[in-house]
C-alpha cells in the first residue's frame, strides 16, 4: 500500500507503457477470423477490437492522462483519443477506455473502426500524454478486412448460413461438363493455409493501381466495387504482375496443366515465392477459384458460378454464328464462340453508384477475354441488371448479358453457299449454377439471370424458315469409360407425301471454350418416312471410338443433318455432351466421424474401366487439416479391370467439416480423374 503522499508523487510522474496484450483469442473469435493468419491480429471493420494496456508504476488517470491513438495505412493516418464514453459516431475511428478490468495498473481499450475503412495492413501507435510528459509507442500492427457481419458494411449479407458458405468455407465444388451431364470438381480454396492472407494482401500492393498512386489506392480500398475490380485484373497476368497465365493451346510443357490444380493455395504460394511471376497455367475455373479465395479472405462474400453454353460475343451484336458442313461437321469459321461452360465469380455488395435495385450479387470474371476500360477484367456487373436487360450499366453488363442471352445462328454451308440456317434463342445460358449452401450439390440460379421460358418477360423463341421437316436429337446414354454412348434422332414429316431422306451424323471432339477439333465418328444412311409420319432412329457410338483418344470428361459436338433427297431441303440439329469420368473410391476405415489428433486409416483405390491399360498412373491424395502435404503412389502399367490401391494414415489437426481429395493422372491420355470425400472432425 502507498501513502497519500506517495500516491500523489506517483501521479505526478509521466505515464509509461509496460506491455500490450492484443487479446488475440478473444478478438479473432469475435471477428470470425480464426486461422486466417499466424503472425498478425486480423479484425473486421465496423466492429471494435480489444487491447489491454499495462502501465509501469502507476495507474492511468483519466483526469490528467490522455491516450492518443494513431492508425496508419501506408502514408495515410487517422488520429483519435481514447475516451470513457463510446463516442458519438460508429462511422469514425475511435477508442473507448475501461479502467482496471484486469490489473490495477491496466486499462482495456476498445478500438473502433469505421465500416467504410480501407482494407489492408495498419500500424497502431500510442502517444501517452501526462502533465509535462509525453511518450510514443508503436504498439501493434493489424489487418483490417471487410465485415459481412456488420449491417453498415457494403458487403453485409443477411444470413449466417450465407456467411459461413460464402466467406468462411474453405472447400467448394466447381461445375463443368454440359447442362445434361454436370461434373462436380472439388476445389480447396485454402484461405486458412499459412501465409495465404498475406499473399492476398500482396496482390493489392503489386497492383498497377497501387503502384501508380498509393494514396488514392489506399483510400479507394474502402469500396468493394473498387477492391473487386483490382483483384479481378490481378488474377490474370495480361496487364500486370498477375497471378495466373492462361493457356488454351493443349501444350503445357512449361507449366502445370490447368486440369491438375486442386486448390488455390499452391498457386498463390508459387506466385509469391517467385517474386510475383505468373504461375503457369490457368483456364476459366482456375482463374475464378483463385479469385474466390482472395475475395473471401478480404471479407467479401463470394461464390463460384458456372454458366453452361456461355457465349463470347466479340462484335457485340448478341448473335453467335456457327457454321456446319452438309455432313454435320462443325467448322471453325467464326470469331464468336460458345463455351460448353464458363466459370466466373459473384461477389455480394451494395451498388450506391448504380442504385439500391442493383445491389446484391455482382458478376466478376478474371478470365482474360475482352478489355474493360483498357484492362483485362470484367465486372462488377449486377446480376439484377442482366435479368432486367439494362445493358448500359457499369461494369461490362452488355458483355455478361450476351454470355447468358445471345442468340445462336446455325448455318449449313457447302462450296461457299448457304444451304440452311436457323436461329436458336434458348441454347445460350441454358443453365447457371453454383454450390448449394451447406451441401455438396449444385444450386440452379439460372432465373437470377433471365426470366423463365414461357413467361411474359421472356418473349424470345427459336425460329426456322418454313421447314417441312422437324428434327430433334436426344442423348439416351452418355458416353463413359468402358461404356458405349447412344442417341436418337426423331424426324417429323409435315407434308402429305412420303419422303426419302439422307441422314448424316458427325461426332467430333471440341474444346470447352468452343473450338471444334477432329471428327472421331460419323454415319451416313438413307431413311424413308411416311406422309405426316414420325420416325425415330437410334444410333450407337462405340466406346472404342472415343475412350482414351478423348479421355474422361472430354467434350463432344454431335450434329445430325437430314436432307430431303428430292427437294434438297435440310434440317440441322446439334447437341453437346461430355464423357462421364470414372470415380476413385475413398473409404475411411473408422467411418466419416473422426477424432482430432487421432490417427485414422483411409483406403483409396481406382479400378481401370478402360479397355486398354493405363501407363504411368499417379494417384495423389490430399486434404487440408487432415494430411501434411500430398501422398502419392504410382503404377507403371495398370491393366484393364485391375485396381491400384493406397492406404493413407491421416491425423486431423482441425475440427469441423474437412475434405479428402484424390486425383489420378496417367500418361496415355489427357484425362485427370478426381474424386472427393467429406468427413467431420470433432474433439472427442
Amino acid at each position: 500500500m502507498f501513502s497519500a503522499d506517495q500516491e500523489a508523487s506517483r501521479q505526478r510522474e509521466g505515464l509509461r507503457l509496460r506491455h500490450v496484450n492484443l487479446e488475440l483469442w478473444e478478438n479473432l473469435e469475435a471477428h470470425h477470423t480464426q486461422g486466417l493468419s499466424s503472425r498478425e491480429l486480423v479484425v473486421r471493420r465496423g466492429q471494435p477490437f480489444k487491447l489491454t494496456l499495462l502501465f509501469k508504476q502507476r495507474r492511468f488517470n483519466p483526469r490528467t492522462d490522455t491516450l492518443l491513438f494513431k492508425a496508419l495505412i501506408g502514408d495515410l493516418f487517422m488520429e483519435f483519443p481514447a475516451t470513457l464514453s463510446k463516442g458519438s459516431s460508429c462511422r469514425e475511428w475511435g477508442a473507448q477506455v475501461q479502467l482496471g478490468e484486469v490489473h490495477p495498473l491496466s486499462v482495456t481499450v476498445h478500438i473502433r473502426t469505421p465500416p467504410e475503412a480501407p482494407v489492408g495492413i495498419y500500424s497502431l501507435q500510442l502517444r501517452l500524454l501526462s502533465p509535462n510528459w509525453q511518450q510514443s509507442y508503436a504498439i501493434a500492427s493489424f489487418i483490417l478486412l471487410c465485415n459481412p457481419w456488420c449491417q453498415l458494411d457494403a458487403v453485409h449479407i443477411p444470413f449466417e448460413d450465407q456467411r459461413m458458405e460464402y466467406v468462411k468455407n474453405d472447400f467448394g465444388l466447381l461445375y463443368m461438363g454440359t447442362p445434361h451431364n454436370v461434373i462436380s470438381r472439388p476445389w480447396a480454396f485454402g484461405q486458412y493455409e499459412r501465409g495465404i492472407l498475406e499473399i492476398c494482401l500482396d496482390i493489392l500492393q503489386v497492383s498497377p493501381y497501387h503502384c501508380r498512386d498509393r494514396q488514392r489506392d489506399y483510400v479507394s480500398r474502402s469500396d468493394p466495387v473498387y477492391l473487386s475490380r483490382v483483384v479481378c485484373a490481378m488474377i490474370n497476368c495480361e496487364d500486370d504482375q498477375g497471378v495466373l497465365r492462361g493457356n488454351w493451346s493443349m501444350n503445357y510443357t512449361d507449366g502445370v496443366p490447368p486440369s491438375e490444380w486442386t486448390g488455390s493455395a499452391d498457386i498463390l504460394k508459387r506466385w509469391a515465392g517467385s517474386r510475383f511471376r505468373p504461375v503457369q497455367f490457368g483456364q476459366c475455373w482456375v482463374f475464378a477459384a483463385v479469385m474466390c479465395t482472395v475475395m473471401r479472405i478480404l471479407g467479401v462474400p463470394t461464390r463460384v458460378v458456372t454458366n453452361f453454353n456461355s457465349a463470347h460475343d466479340t462484335n457485340g451484336n448478341l448473335i453467335i454464328e456457327e457454321f456446319y458442313t452438309d455432313t454435320g461437321e462443325k467448322l471453325n469459321l467464326s470469331k464468336d464462340s460458345i463455351w460448353n461452360f464458363h466459370v466466373w465469380v459473384e461477389c455480394w455488395m451494395t451498388r450506391p453508384d448504380l442504385g439500391t435495385q442493383f445491389s446484391g450479387w455482382q458478376v466478376l470474371d478474371p478470365t482474360p477475354q475482352e478489355k474493360s476500360a483498357g484492362i483485362y477484367c470484367c465486372g462488377p456487373c449486377p446480376v439484377a441488371a442482366v435479368r432486367k436487360r439494362q445493358v448500359d450499366l457499369a461494369f461490362d453488363t452488355r458483355f455478361v448479358y450476351a454470355e447468358v442471352n445471345a442468340d445462336v445462328l446455325r448455318v449449313v454451308v457447302a462450296n461457299g453457299r448457304v444451304l440452311d440456317q436457323s436461329l436458336d434463342t434458348e441454347h445460350v445460358g441454358s443453365r447457371v449454377c453454383t454450390k448449394s449452401i451447406g451441401a455438396n450439390k449444385p444450386q440452379d440460379i439460372t432465373y437470377a439471370y433471365k426470366y423463365p421460358h414461357g413467361t411474359k418477360q421472356h418473349s424470345k423463341c427459336s425460329q426456322r424458315c418454313k421447314q417441312s421437316l422437324d428434327v430433334s436429337l436426344s442423348i439416351e446414354q452418355v458416353p463413359a469409360a468402358g461404356k458405349d454412348g447412344s442417341f436418337s434422332v426423331t424426324i417429323t414429316n409435315k407434308e402429305g407425301r412420303p419422303r426419302v431422306l439422307k441422314e448424316r451424323a458427325n461426332a467430333q471432339a471440341k474444346e470447352y471454350c468452343g473450338g471444334p477439333l477432329k471428327t472421331f465418328w460419323e454415319l451416313h444412311t438413307h431413311l424413308q418416312i411416311a406422309p405426316r409420319g414420325v420416325l425415330t432412329v437410334r444410333h450407337l457410338i462405340p466406346c472404342s471410338q472415343f475412350e482414351l483418344t478423348l479421355g474422361a470428361g472430354a467434350l463432344v459436338n454431335l450434329a445430325v443433318v437430314i436432307k430431303d433427297v428430292r427437294t434438297s431441303e435440310r434440317a440441322l440439329v446439334s447437341e453437346e455432351l461430355n464423357v462421364t469420368s470414372p470415380e476413385i473410391s475413398i473409404r475411411v476405415a473408422d467411418g466419416d466421424y473422426l477424432i482430432q489428433n487421432k490417427d485414422h486409416r483411409v483406403h483409396v483405390s481406382f479400378t481401370n474401366p478402360f479397355r486398354t491399360p493405363l501407363s504411368s498412373a499417379t494417384l495423389t491424395v490430399e486434404g487440408f487439416g487432415l494430411i501434411e502435404g500430398k501422398v502419392q503412389s504410382k503404377a507403371y502399367l495398370l491393366q484393364s479391370g485391375k485396381t491400384m490401391e493406397e492406404t493413407v494414415t491421416i491425423t486431423p489437426k482441425e475440427v469441423g467439416t474437412k475434405v479428402l481429395q484424390a486425383s489420378l493422372v496417367f500418361q496415355n491420355g489427357p484425362a485427370v480423374i478426381q474424386s472427393f470425400h467429406t468427413v467431420f472432425v470433432s474433439t472427442h
